[in-house]
């Protein structure tokens, strides 16, 4: 399993592009394998003839064994097969689940640690029992899918390796049962809740959960809001509007002048633009700032390299290609990695203010609400002026109360005086 992307720790075979005990040359694309970041098409490093290891919808740990490229004759090593496609030591019978409860998960044999979604889905083989006595084996997920449904084991067929019965097995299995007189297989209905509809999370959303779970329970937070006066960024963004149709390309969105105003605001304060870790800071020399990209199944967060060295155009140019590139599912993993610090914004759907969860390792991550007209004091007098608010998420063991205030405010002064943005 071939490490995609920096945080990348296990990675799902989607499928498998390249045939199984054909020759394949250097560069030719053998799987779709799903990571953290995105879906990416693995190509081969050398030519050879692929045997495949893994199957299918296996999820395994970067550096597991997934296939081999053989030589022209060669044989693969007898000893090379990971423990899910060999055979079955004897072993003593586990305890059945009781009250609807899991067995306690089996310590890793080797002495490593296993990841969370590696050991539900892959490296625990439990046992089930069905109506003849013998013993089937079957994946968590897959137990529960059937109990819920109201299916046996018993009476599935599994088709995962060495007959382990697997999700779609037990999906299958529902859908023949819909069709069987009109049966309707769904989760036991609650009498307040009604019918609940089980939705599996895919790769993405699963380690996303994950990596926010870690951040909330981790990382000491703290927040400072403030509003800032955008009356000024409006006017230079009508006039970079005029610009950008005698250029006949896109005019820099609000979004792209707060990306350049972090950007130097990051390279004012490196503390911002760091990291802790193992008991120091780690600043780093390159401002990469990601932007928080929707789609209709995750958030997705592309980086903008050296935000700080490039113009207004060309930071706009780039956050629309990237933004692109995730909709339609281009989007790399080397193009989600390497993010120093964060902006989300939620503006465009009408939020005024709201906070956001630092993407660790970063030490703060900033969220922008709406620019609206306010009605404030200006110059003594009550008046209505475009206003946004700001709200940035710390780290509070690398940046402290001071540290954040002084770098929110550096922003806030060149978003009122966004000229500073375009020299």
């Amino acid at each position: 399993m071939p490490r995609l992307s920096d945080s990348m720790e296990q990675g799902t075979i989607v499928r498998w592009i390249a045939k199984d005990r054909e020759p394949v040359q250097r560069g030719d694309p053998l799987a779709e394998i799903e990571t953290d970041k995105a879906s990416v098409v693995y190509e081969a490093d050398h030519g050879g003839v692929l045997e495949r290891v893994a199957s299918e919808g296996d999820t395994l740990p970067v550096g597991a064994l997934i296939a081999h490229l053989l030589e022209e004759g060669e044989q693969a090593p007898s000893d090379a097969a990971p423990r899910e496609h060999a055979p079955r030591e004897p072993e003593a019978r586990e305890p059945e689940p009781r009250d609807g409860r899991e067995p306690p998960e089996p310590e890793p044999r080797d002495g490593r640690e296993t990841p969370a979604v590696e050991a539900q889905e892959h490296e625990e083989q439990e046992q089930a029992r069905g109506d003849g006595g013998a013993r089937r084996r079957s994946s968590p997920l897959a137990r529960r899918l059937a109990s819920e449904a109201g299916i046996a084991l018993s009476q599935i067929q599994g088709s995962g390796p060495g007959g382990r019965i697997v999700k779609a097995d037990v999906q299958q299995a529902m859908q023949r049962a819909q069709e069987d007189e009109g049966g309707r297989v769904a989760p036991r209905p609650s009498p307040i809740k009604g019918e609940a509809e089980t939705v599996q999370l895919t790769r993405t959303q699963e380690l996303i959960a994950r990596r926010m779970a870690e951040a909330k329970a981790t990382i000491p937070e703290f927040t400072l809001q403030s509003e800032v006066d955008m009356e000024a960024a409006v006017a230079v963004r009508d006039q970079l509007k005029v610009i950008a149709q005698e250029r006949a390309t896109a005019a820099p969105s609000f979004n792209d002048l707060i990306v350049k105003a972090c950007a130097l605001a990051l390279r004012r304060h490196p503390k911002a633009n760091g990291t802790y870790r193992d008991g120091a800071f780690h600043l780093h020399s390159a401002v990469n700032i990601g932007i928080a990209v929707a789609t209709a199944e995750a958030l997705l967060v592309p980086v903008i390299r050296d935000a700080d060295r490039l113009s207004i155009w060309e930071i706009a140019s780039e956050s629309r290609r990237l933004a692109g590139a995730v909709r339609d599912r281009s989007i790399t993993p080397p193009q989600l990695s390497g993010g120093t610090f964060s902006v989300s914004n939620l503006g465009m759907y009408g939020v005024e203010a709201f906070t956001a969860v630092i993407n660790p390792p970063q030490a703060a991550i900033l969220a922008v609400g709406a620019v609206s007209q306010r009605a404030v004091v200006h110059d003594g007098e009550l008046a209505a002026r475009h206003r946004m608010t700001v709200t940035l998420s710390c780290d509070h063991r690398i940046l402290y109360g001071a540290d954040a205030a002084e770098f929110l405010g550096f922003i806030k002064d060149l978003l009122a005086q966004p000229l500073r943005l375009l020299v």
